[in-house]
Parts: C-alpha cells; structure tokens; sequence
C-alpha cells in the first residue's frame, strides 16, 4: 500500500476559532472529511486578536516558533501556537506575531477601515506557513488554499520554493470566494514580496502600483494548478481569468451538502 496522500490546508478562518462564515465552516468541516478519507492533512490560519487563546486553549510550540522573517527592511518573529478540534480530531496550527495579528479585529478597525498593512500581512502568512511546514519535515502532495490572504502561498511555491525537496511535487488548488478587500494595497508591494527565484516576469498581474482584489487574485490563479468557484458568486473578472488559465481544472461552485466529494475528486485529478 502507497503513503497516504498529504493536504496541508492554509486559509485564513476557520470556525470555531473565528464566526461562521463561508470560508469558515468549508475549512473546519473539509479538512475532517479528508481525514476520514484516509489522507494526511495539516491546517493553518492566522492567529487574530479576537481569538481567545484560554478558551481554544492555544499553547505555542516552541521548537517551531523562534526564527525572523524580514519583511520591508524589517524583522518580524515568527510565532506558532496550536490547538486542538477534539470532536474531529484535528490539530490547527496558528501564526502569530505581535505586530501583525495581536489586533482586536481580524482585517479591518472598528471604524471600518482595513488595516493599512493588511498588504504584509498576507505575505508574512504566506512564509511563515511554508518554513513551519519545513520544520515539521512534512512534504504535502496538495496544497489548497483559501481565500484572498493566501494570495501568494501559489507564487511562492512555484518560484521561491520550486526547488526546495519539501514543495517540488505540490500541487495547488486556490478557492475563490466573495470576500473581497476594497483598499489598494501600497506602492511597492510587487518588491516587498519578493524572495530568491521570484523575476518581473512572474508578477505582471499585480504591475504598478494599484494592487486590488482582482490585481492579487490574478496572481494567485497564474501560479495555481486548480481554481475552485467556492462561493455562489465571485468577482466576474476573476471568474473568466480563472477558467480561461486553468480550463478542465476549474471547479464550479459547489452545493454545501455534497462539495467534499468534488473536492476530493478534484484532488485526484490535480495529482
């Protein structure tokens, strides 16, 4: 008998650590049934303020946590927490930092203004993710990614991490959901995120200086292998960027009650 085949999940809720949402419940309920089916899966979210670490009984992980991503010029620590979904017998890894997740809201203020640096945020989550995944010495088969502060997880394994033995065989699927950012992300984002292997060529959706919902969701999609409709209705653009990228390997939106088998059969398709 093979090994199993390995998902790592990286999205940015899931419930019950933050509400109910579309994204979510998906990733709370996803994860379990690939488990169920046999696979080996691991999932990662970003720590927000409003999540109360006593009551999810979070602890860090020390020998995971500890290394500096710089970002901007600048070293931010990186931070592992995880917690336990005991009714499915799962584990969730958290990524904190101080800086950028110790907020009491998750992507915009109480005056309902997006967080300024909601741009670095998502690329200090897209790398801390992937070295922890290096530190677990685990090699995920598929990564599935959800919604827009994954954005760069697709890049990033495609370029920056094509040669590393950890990624070199993964494959992604990026699920687009209706939660869109309204703010422009700041001038200069195309050079903040960059690492080694990542040339202009690879980022000439998110040219300029005007990086929206559509500019970063296009860039997510050039690097991906499979595109999963997950909401009802999604920016129209993106949908026609998506199905004309990846054809065959875009999966239209799917009932809440029967998804998981689509899913999973669009794993086996993908590998």
């Amino acid at each position: 008998m093979g090994e199993a085949t390995k998902v790592l999940f990286i999205t940015q809720e899931i419930a019950p650590y933050l509400p109910e949402s579309e994204i979510s419940v998906i990733c709370r309920y996803l994860p379990q049934a690939v488990q169920d089916a046999g696979k080996e899966m691991r999932a990662f979210m970003p720590k927000f303020g409003n999540i109360n670490e006593r009551r999810n009984q979070l602890h860090e992980v020390q020998r995971l946590s500890g290394m500096n991503l710089i970002i901007d010029d600048t070293d931010h620590p990186l931070i592992i927490k995880v917690a336990s979904i005991q009714a499915a017998r799962m584990q969730i890894y958290f990524i904190d930092n101080d800086d950028y997740f110790h907020r009491r809201l998750i992507l915009q203020g109480g005056d309902g203004m997006e967080y300024p640096d909601n741009d670095e945020r998502t690329i200090f989550f897209a790398r801390g993710v992937l070295e922890t995944v290096k530190k677990l010495r685990w090699s995920p088969d598929i990564i599935h990614c959800h919604g827009w502060m994954t954005s760069l997880v697709p890049l990033y394994i495609k370029k920056a991490y094509s040669d590393d033995p950890f990624f070199k065989q993964s494959k992604i699927i990026y699920s687009v959901y209706d939660s869109e950012f309204k703010s422009h992300f700041k001038s200069g984002y195309s050079q903040i995120l960059r690492l080694s292997g990542i040339e202009d060529s690879d980022l000439k959706s998110i040219e300029g200086d005007d990086t929206d919902y559509v500019a970063l969701s296009k860039l997510a999609i050039d690097f991906s292998d499979a595109i999963i409709e997950g909401s009802k209705l999604i920016n129209p653009e993106v949908k026609a960027y998506a199905q004309q990228k990846v054809q065959h390997l875009f999966l239209p939106y799917q009932n809440p009650d029967t998804y998981v088998e689509s899913y999973i059969d669009l794993y086996n398709r993908v590998m």
